[in-house]
């Protein structure tokens, strides 16, 4: 018999590729989605990317009776139902604390009473903060947070107590999480919720920590949404992509398509029960070149990114996934290399309308004081 999956957020951009990596397995799978504006757009129908297999239930995780009905007949659940954005999570605190906490909540009430085989919960690497560095002698320091004074001077880089810059290098799940925005704080909770009660009640639940994740069906005119996604949708409308500090910064970007994967492996793998994953590429890049990369592939090189020198509240300058914890326990292995999934990207974007809203959500920031 086929197991029935549901994944939570399931017509959105990771869920609906989980969706195609699941039935492409033989699982049955339906998705309880709200269909956000924000996200959808304001027309709210079932997305044409969604796979006409999957049972498509229009719900929130904020309403326990939608949650109740998409949990009949279930075997597994992967709750990847998130608001999402570091800057929009500053301003727009209820919203996120109610979708991301408390809707984690209601779900994990509802499979204290009715169990499923397995719950994967999607956490992610902004509650890390900083990533993790070395110092010039060679020992490990987490990093931690820049000061205002500092970031005011256009000091961007972390240094240790001698005013030497430290190395940043990939971070293990064993870092101490630094909790810099409510984005940040609402994924802690969602992991340690899950992970609290599936102990208590022999629930199998592992948590991923994903970090940049890119790749075709991202909502391009939510300015919150990936910097992959911002920066085609800038540059679609003729615009440079607009980078924070000076573009040194690294982070480490990741094909939703290995995401999808690391998601099926998590669920198949008996060893993940109670493990929390790094799932990433394992490579590091500044932002200011994946900017000039992107616009290489769009064909547009001539648009050159413009570097802000802002900072905004609750960024971190480096953090890139060590994955050798996810290869371990689950076999995971990326495969989609960032000039593969680029291409993938671009050509999928050929036929795509982007509103930019990038200078809106800017303003939105800066009225706030959350940009220096």
């Amino acid at each position: 018999m086929h197991k029935t999956v549901l994944i939570t957020g399931g017509a959105g951009f990771i869920g609906s590729h989980l969706a195609d990596e699941l039935l492409a397995r033989g699982y049955q799978v339906r998705a309880l989605d709200n269909l956000s504006p924000q996200v959808h757009g304001t027309d709210r129908g079932r997305p044409g990317y969604l796979d006409s297999q999957v049972e498509l239930l229009v719900g929130d995780v904020r309403d326990a009776e939608a949650l109740r009905r998409s949990l009949r007949g279930v075997d597994a659940v992967f709750h990847l139902a998130a608001m999402v954005g570091v800057g929009q999570s500053m301003y727009e605190v209820s919203q996120y604390t109610e979708v991301n906490n408390q809707g984690t909540a209601n779900l994990l009430q509802l499979l204290i009473e009715r169990p499923v085989e397995k719950l994967v919960v999607a956490s992610s690497m902004s509650l890390y903060g900083e990533g993790l560095y070395r110092t010039p002698v060679g020992d490990l320091l987490p990093g931690s947070e820049r000061s205002l004074q500092q970031l005011k001077l256009k000091d961007w880089e972390l240094h240790d107590l001698d005013g030497s810059i430290l190395t940043p290098v990939p971070t293990p799940e064993t870092k101490t999480p630094s909790l810099a925005s409510v984005y940040a704080l609402s994924k802690y909770d969602q992991e340690r919720l899950a992970l609290i009660i599936g102990r208590a009640y022999q629930l199998p639940t592992v948590a991923l920590r994903f970090f940049n994740v890119y790749g075709t069906r991202q909502a391009l005119s939510n300015p919150y949404t990936g910097v992959m996604a911002i920066f085609a949708s800038r540059l679609m409308n003729e615009k440079a992509p607009m980078i924070f500090e000076d573009g040194l910064q690294q982070r480490d970007f990741v094909s939703v398509h290995d995401v999808a994967r690391a998601c099926r492996l998590a669920l198949e793998s008996p060893t993940a029960t109670g493990c929390v994953l790094n799932v990433g590429s394992g490579e590091q890049y500044t932002i200011k070149n994946l900017a000039q990369q992107i616009a290489r592939v769009m064909g547009k090189d001539e648009i050159q990114p413009e570097i802000t020198g802002k900072y905004r509240v609750g960024d971190v300058r480096h953090c890139v996934a060590d994955i050798s914890l996810a290869r371990q326990v689950i076999g995971y292995e990326p495969r989609v290399s960032l000039d593969k999934g680029l291409g993938e990207l671009v050509a999928w974007l050929e036929d795509q309308v982007a509103v930019d809203r990038v200078e809106q959500a800017s303003a939105e920031l800066s009225a706030r004081g959350l940009t220096v």
